[in-house]
């Protein structure tokens, strides 16, 4: 005789509300139930979070400060601190990792954890209603979740379930959940897509339930597939307990736009010095370069090279500055530079039989030392020392998604 044992699936969407602006009024009391906005302070600024007393002004993450403050005047203007927050972050991460077999940290402030097969001991949406008092008590963070079969509808049941609440969406109601709902709140659905499919007439996902695949994806290309899926509540997702970086990158906006080359160069270097000391504390080698310019008229261009295996600050820094000199148009203000190294993989930095030498291979183990313990910017070029605010003692190969802030200034 057999006997088929059915296990249901069930995905935990958890994400903290307001996280940055939450962190703010913990360190802050006298913040509370005061309009807030955290992001760059200057007019330059992108709004990292805002206080859902903003929110009512029209203000949403990723406008620009000088905006939000406009329409919210009366809002208090926070800097941020990404160390801050990934110390609160990973507090939040410890309560997880206790409580769950499989977790996924796709932000700092969002996370999956896969429960199934836990409610034949627990009761999946009782134990996660435990987990999340437990985080609400020991952190003072307000944070929402949905339950469901998937991440998408789960993600979806956050979202509905916010502010500081939580939603479980039983299994085969996934359809109905999602179609009286806009079609934005479907993840993948931006600004543009939106547009195109509210002239199509498509205004909740009720309508895109109803039509064919064929035609979502004749509008939509590849995207227009998944969209439908995830309209009709479908995704088979797993959930991934580790993140390996294909890319890292750094940039920088200007409070003031400028044409100072020395200035510009000084911080390109910092920036490759900066990174490739982070490849090396991951044991990491790039083969593909990027740079990357926003001028004053908001026009961007970029410019990649592939190169060998490396991550050498003697190879790097020649080629990044190559690369800024056949893309810098010498008669245009600047308003952004950064740079990228991607095609990322698992290695040490190679000798070259003939260039190099052991006393600098030792001087790089000697700088990366000092580094370790003191900071990225403990040891520095002198031609880099104009740069501010580069070099982290942030990890970007310790398994978790990057700390995302708006754009440091310079």
């Amino acid at each position: 005789m057999f006997y088929v044992l059915f296990v249901f699936l069930a995905l935990l969407h958890l994400d903290l509300d307001t996280f940055y602006v939450s962190v703010e009024r913990i360190i802050n009391t006298e913040l509370q139930s005061k309009p807030l906005l955290v992001g760059g302070t200057s007019d330059r600024g992108v709004v990292a979070a805002c206080s859902y007393e903003t929110r009512g002004f029209g203000v949403h993450s990723g406008m620009p400060m000088k905006m939000a403050k406009e329409l919210c005047p009366e809002a208090v203007v926070i800097r941020g601190n990404a160390g801050t927050y990934s110390k609160y972050s990973d507090v939040v991460t410890e309560i997880i990792k206790e409580h769950v077999p499989l977790f996924e940290k796709s932000s700092i402030d969002e996370f999956y954890a896969d429960l199934s097969g836990m409610d034949r001991f627990f009761g999946c949406y009782k134990y996660a209603s435990e987990m999340r008092q437990k985080i609400i008590k020991e952190t003072g963070l307000p944070i929402s979740f949905g339950l469901s079969v998937n991440k998408v509808v789960s993600k979806v049941a956050t979202n509905e379930a916010k502010p500081n609440n939580q939603l479980k969406i039983d299994f085969g109601l996934e359809k109905p959940f999602l179609a009286p709902l806009s079609i934005k709140k479907i993840p993948m659905v931006g600004d543009k897509t939106y547009q195109t499919l509210r002239n199509l007439g498509i205004r909740k996902v009720k309508t895109v339930q109803k039509m064919p695949m064929d035609i979502m994806q004749r509008v939509l290309g590849s995207n227009g597939r998944i969209i439908w899926k995830r309209a009709n509540g479908m995704d088979n997702t797993p959930v991934i307990p580790f993140h390996d970086r294909k890319s890292i990158s750094t940039e920088r906006t200007f409070d003031r736009d400028t044409i100072d080359v020395t200035k510009l160069k000084g911080i390109l270097l910092a920036m490759t010095e900066n990174l490739a000391y982070q490849l090396r504390r991951g044991d990491k080698l790039t083969a593909c370069i990027t740079v990357k310019i926003r001028y004053s008229d908001f026009n961007t261009y970029s410019k990649q090279l592939r190169i060998p295996y490396t991550s050498a600050d003697h190879i790097l820094i020649p080629k990044i500055l190559g690369l800024f000199n056949t893309l810098y148009s010498k008669r245009m203000l600047v308003r952004l530079i950064g740079i990228r190294f991607s095609h990322l993989v698992s290695g040490n930095y190679q000798i070259n039989l003939f260039e190099d030498t052991e006393e600098a291979l030792n001087l790089y183990q000697a700088m990366d030392y000092v580094r370790n313990r003191f900071g990225g910017r403990s040891v520095i070029r002198a031609s880099a020392m104009g740069a501010k605010t580069i070099g982290s003692m942030y990890n970007p190969f310790n398994g978790q998604p990057p700390v995302v802030l708006a754009h440091r200034k310079q």
